[in-house]
C-alpha cells in the first residue's frame, strides 16, 4: 500500500473548552502505528496549536482572539503541548515523532520544496512519523494558509501519497446541516464539484478551528488534481484510518483522483497562494485559455479589480463572473496596456481549473 497522509482538525482534537483531548490523539496514534506496522508510510498533519494554547492563558473557546498577532502567540504557546501529546501517544507504540512546521513558500519556492521533500523522505526512512503543522507563530498573516487542510493536500503530493485522509467531527460531507435538517445524509462519493456542493459545505465548522467542510473540499480538489484519492471521515469511527486507506466501503466521503493531474508547481499556483487581484477577460480569452497551452495576452483583458506587481498571483474571471483560472503575473497592473499584445500570464505560469 502506498503512503498515506492523515490530517486531523482542531474540533476533533480538543474538547469544548479547547483542551487537547489525549484520548483522541491516542486513538489516532494507535491506528497510525498499526498502519506503519504494515509497512505503510504515514504522515500526520495536525491542527490544534492555537486552541491548545488558550487554556494555558485561561482563555475560553468562545473568546478565541481574532487578532493575528494574538493568534500567533497562542500558537507558539500551544505547539509544545500539542507535540508532546502526540509524541507520548506514538512512543507507546514504538514510534518517534519528527516535527515539521510549513509555510506557503515551502511549496512555492523550488529549493524550499525539495528541502521539505528530502526531510520527509529521510524521516520515513528512519522509521519516524512526521508531524506537520502550519508555521503559525511566524508566518505573515497575509500569506499563510489559514487552515491545515490545504497543507495536508500539498503534503500528499510532496510525499507521493496515494490517499489523503481528512479526519473531522462528522461522518463526511452531508447533504445538509444535520442540526437543521434531520434528513441530511452522507454523500458517499464526489466526482464533480458544483455550486450546490459548495453551498452545502458552508464556512468554518467550529469556533475552535479555522477550517470546516469548505476547506476540506478545497483540499480534496487539490488532492484530486495531483492524483491523490481523498477520504473525509469521522475521527471517532473505529479503525477509520485503516479502512479509509484500504478503500473499505462506507467510510466517509470519497473524492477520487483525476485522470489528468497537475505538477506540484501548478498546484501551488492554483491553490496554495491567495490572489491579490482579479483579471476579468473576454470570451476570446476564455476560449484560448481553456483550450490549453496558451498564454494570457493583455488584449483579452476587459478590466482589472485591484492592483498587483510582477510575480503576484492573480485570479482570472470570465464574462459570466466565474473564476476559471489563476496565474502568476509577468507585468504589474501599472504596466498593463490592454490595447497591446503584452503577455500578462505565460502558459507555464497559468492553471485552468474549471
Amino acid at each position: 500500500m502506498a503512503g498515506v497522509v492523515v490530517k486531523i482538525g482542531t474540533s476533533s482534537l480538543t474538547d469544548v473548552d479547547g483542551v487537547i483531548d489525549a484520548r483522541v490523539i491516542g486513538k489516532v496514534a494507535a491506528e497510525v502505528a498499526e498502519l506503519r506496522g504494515k509497512g505503510v508510510q504515514v504522515t500526520i498533519v495536525t491542527s490544534g496549536a492555537i486552541a491548545a494554547g488558550m487554556p494555558v492563558l485561561g482563555i475560553e473557546a468562545a473568546d478565541r482572539p481574532t487578532n493575528a498577532v494574538a493568534l500567533q502567540a497562542l500558537s507558539s504557546i500551544g505547539q509544545p503541548a500539542l507535540v508532546a501529546t502526540w509524541s507520548a501517544a506514538l512512543t507507546e507504540h514504538g514510534y518517534a515523532v519528527g516535527q515539521i512546521l510549513l509555510a506557503p513558500h515551502n511549496f512555492g519556492e523550488r529549493q524550499q520544496y525539495l528541502h521539505a521533500r528530502a526531510t520527509l523522505q529521510r524521516l520515513h526512512k528512519l522509521g519516524v512519523v512526521p508531524l506537520i503543522n502550519e508555521n503559525d507563530a511566524v508566518t505573515d498573516a497575509e500569506i499563510r494558509f489559514g487552515d491545515n487542510d490545504r497543507i495536508a493536500a500539498l503534503v500528499a503530493t510532496l510525499v507521493d501519497a496515494e490517499t489523503l485522509i481528512l479526519l473531522t467531527d462528522t461522518d463526511g460531507v452531508l447533504t445538509g446541516d444535520p442540526t437543521k435538517d434531520p434528513a441530511a445524509s452522507l454523500i458517499d462519493e464526489i466526482v464533480q464539484f458544483d455550486q450546490q456542493l459548495e453551498t452545502i459545505a458552508g464556512g468554518a465548522g467550529s469556533v475552535r478551528g479555522s477550517g470546516g467542510m469548505a476547506s476540506k473540499l478545497t483540499a480534496a480538489k487539490i488532492a484530486a488534481w495531483s492524483g491523490v484519492r481523498t477520504v473525509i471521515a469521522n475521527a471517532e469511527r473505529p479503525d477509520v484510518i485503516a479502512d479509509a486507506a484500504s478503500g473499505a466501503p462506507g467510510v466517509g466521503t470519497v473524492v477520487p483522483p483525476r485522470e489528468i493531474t497537475l505538477s506540484a508547481r501548478k498546484l501551488w499556483i492554483g491553490f496554495a497562494m491567495p490572489s491579490v487581484a482579479t483579471i476579468n477577460v473576454d470570451d476570446g480569452a476564455v476560449r484560448a485559455l481553456t483550450a490549453g497551452g496558451n498564454s494570457l495576452l493583455s488584449v483579452g483583458v476587459a478590466s482589472v479589480d485591484g492592483s498587483f506587481e510582477r510575480r503576484d498571483p492573480i485570479e482570472i474571471v470570465g464574462p459570466d463572473g466565474t473564476a476559471f483560472a489563476k496565474g502568476i503575473a509577468r507585468l504589474s497592473s501599472g504596466e498593463l496596456d490592454t490595447t497591446s499584445g503584452q503577455m500578462l500570464v505565460h502558459a507555464d505560469d497559468l492553471v485552468v481549473i474549471s
